[in-house]
């Protein structure tokens, strides 16, 4: 199995950024996507944005889909601090759970499920978590929930988990498929994050810079 790079990963963070000034959008304006309020936190829907150029390559992955299978958005945008709070609460109930660990052992196993607020692909409007559903909207079965740690799954939500169902494995290959030919990158520890963009995506795929870096919904 090819070695997970977490977004921990020094190489990570030492990717620059050149950001391109591309805007925020908000993917239930002038877009045709399936999109889940779950993680809707304010009224002004920011986790429903994402930059321009990742929603335009998701409408064209959703285009490569099979007859009867649609893209399921879930959450784009995170603002900063949100990412920091959502980050600190794993770290504290990783922390909890393994006093022996050091400070560096929490924060990489943090980001094997959340990234670290500074380098978060979701903070740039880079990063979307999604699904598939079927034609009536209903989600589709790609073995785990969405958003299930590593350790409620006992490591089913990585990508490529072996212990899932034949069905999962053939969806997330689906799914797989058509967000890798317009360009998005996977974070194999999440089958659900894709993102394009963002220093982990400039890191996958060789390109000298990031186009993305951590922006505020103005």
């Amino acid at each position: 199995m090819t070695e997970i790079v977490l977004m921990s990963d020094p190489k990570v963070a030492a990717v620059p950024v050149q950001e391109c000034g591309e805007r925020l959008v908000n993917v239930r304006r002038g877009s045709h996507l399936l999109v889940d309020d779950r993680k809707q936190q304010d009224s002004a829907g920011t986790f429903a944005h994402l930059r321009e150029g990742v929603l335009g390559r998701l409408l064209e992955a959703e285009a490569r889909l099979p007859r009867g299978i649609r893209l399921l958005f879930v959450e784009g945008y995170r603002p900063p601090s949100l990412q920091r709070r959502y980050f600190d609460t794993y770290a504290d109930r990783l922390r909890a759970g393994h006093p022996q660990w050091s400070p560096g052992q929490v924060r990489s196993a943090a980001s094997r499920y959340v990234s670290p607020p500074e380098i978060a692909p979701h903070s740039a409007g880079a990063a979307v978590d999604l699904t598939l559903a079927d034609a009536d909207g209903r989600e589709l079965d790609l073995g785990t929930r969405m958003n299930a740690t590593p350790e409620e799954s006992a490591g089913a939500c990585y990508t490529h988990a072996a212990d899932i169902s034949d069905e999962a494995r053939s969806h997330r290959d689906v799914l797989s498929t058509a967000l890798t030919a317009v360009g998005l990158v996977n974070y194999p520890t999440e089958w659900w994050h894709w993102s394009y963009g963002d220093r982990y995506w400039a890191l996958q795929t060789g390109a000298p810079a990031a186009r993305y870096g951590p922006v505020e919904l103005g």
